[in-house]
């Protein structure tokens, strides 16, 4: 169980090592309150579609199981997309179309067909846990910083995600780079917290999973 936390959050994370979802990490991480948004709503897709597939795999034949998945992934997205718009309109409307398009983040399909369909329901459940967890601190780091070259500020208009929260954020400094909210810096942020893991990674002899594996 260890093994599957480490890869999860660290040595198989899908958005700084395996690279998956990066047009939703890249499009809406201008704000740490819209990266959050998208993170807890990838984190419930990813988790309850692995305990899904692990309850259903014996019943699904092997012909049908991707649309099988597929399926169970876009009737968890739609009941996700239906909560923001209860709950969180404004944030809902902001992430707009890459709320619906987490269906097509390999990450969640992938994880489906790798891993859940082949464990038992405990397992599926933290191995869904720790790549959502994974993937949204890596959403949450890249939209703070962003946010916090461009803006000056952290998790401005959390009241669009918690209500009663406030809108006016914890001011760093005045004013911002605006280069920073643009696509360039989403591919900026994104570099430097590529960047920031390989060193860590190097300095503890991670470079190979499979080495990093053995030592722990």
């Amino acid at each position: 169980m260890n093994t599957i936390w480490r890869d999860g959050l660290w040595h198989n994370n899908p958005g700084i090592v395996q690279l998956l979802g990066l047009c939703p990490l890249l499009a809406v991480t201008n704000t740490a309150v819209n990266a959050l948004g998208l993170a807890i709503a990838t984190l419930f897709v990813l988790t309850a579609s692995n305990t899904i597939v692990s309850i259903t795999r014996r019943a699904l034949q092997p012909e049908i199981r991707i649309p099988a998945y597929v399926l169970i992934i876009a009737a968890l997205v739609t009941a996700t997309e239906l909560a923001f718009h209860a709950y969180a309109p404004t944030l809902h409307a902001r992430l707009g179309i890459f709320l619906p398009l987490i269906v097509t983040n390999c990450a969640i399909v992938a994880r489906a067909e790798a891993f859940a369909s082949r464990q038992p329901v405990g397992r599926a459940f933290a191995d869904g846990l720790a790549h959502g967890l994974g993937f949204g601190w890596v959403l949450v780091i890249v939209g703070a910083l962003r946010e916090l070259v461009g803006h000056g500020t952290l998790f401005r208009d959390l009241g669009t995600l918690i209500p009663g929260a406030g809108n006016e954020g914890l001011t760093i400094v005045d004013g911002g780079l605006l280069i920073a909210l643009l696509p360039p810096g989403a591919f900026f942020a994104l570099a430097a917290v590529l960047v920031a893991r390989n060193v860590i990674a190097s300095r503890r002899g991670q470079d190979n999973p499979e080495l990093a594996r053995e030592q722990s």
